[in-house]
């Protein structure tokens, strides 16, 4: 099972989250694979093209852009292509910064790794900077 970065995220926490995920990999009968969009489907690449890339592969996301959840189509293309969309509201309209990211997401990755894997899809989680994960 792949979990996608998004672009408007550090490409590198896709790779750091995937080293750190492999060991845990061995002791679970689906492993879980963090890329990065960017890497994955180009710079750039419109909503529209990547969400049905992602759905074929089965694939979460985890995203700043809570714009996917209010723009009609892109929520529908979401549901219709069976992603599980992980939102991350930021206190500010200038995002987490890095570090805060990378923080917010160790405190999470148990919860996120665990619904990836285990609930049925289409899904929608938004992730307070309390770190507090909310069914949506």
């Amino acid at each position: 099972m792949i979990v996608y970065i998004d672009e408007n995220l550090a490409p590198q926490l896709a790779k750091g989250f995937d080293i750190l995920q492999e060991p845990l990999n061995f002791k679970s009968m689906e492993a879980l694979e963090i890329k990065s969009i960017r890497n994955e489907f180009g710079q750039g690449v419109a909503d529209e093209d990547w969400i049905p890339l992602a759905g074929q592969k089965k694939a979460c996301v985890i995203t700043q852009d809570f714009n996917i959840r209010r723009i009609r189509h892109q929520r529908l293309l979401c549901e219709e292509y069976n992603l599980g969309m992980f939102y991350f509201r930021p206190p500010s309209r200038k995002g987490y910064s890095y570090w805060d990211m990378v923080k917010l997401l160790v405190k999470c990755w148990e919860d996120i790794s665990k619904i990836a894997l285990t609930q049925k899809r289409p899904f929608s989680y938004k992730l307070s900077a309390k770190g507090k994960l909310e069914e949506l």
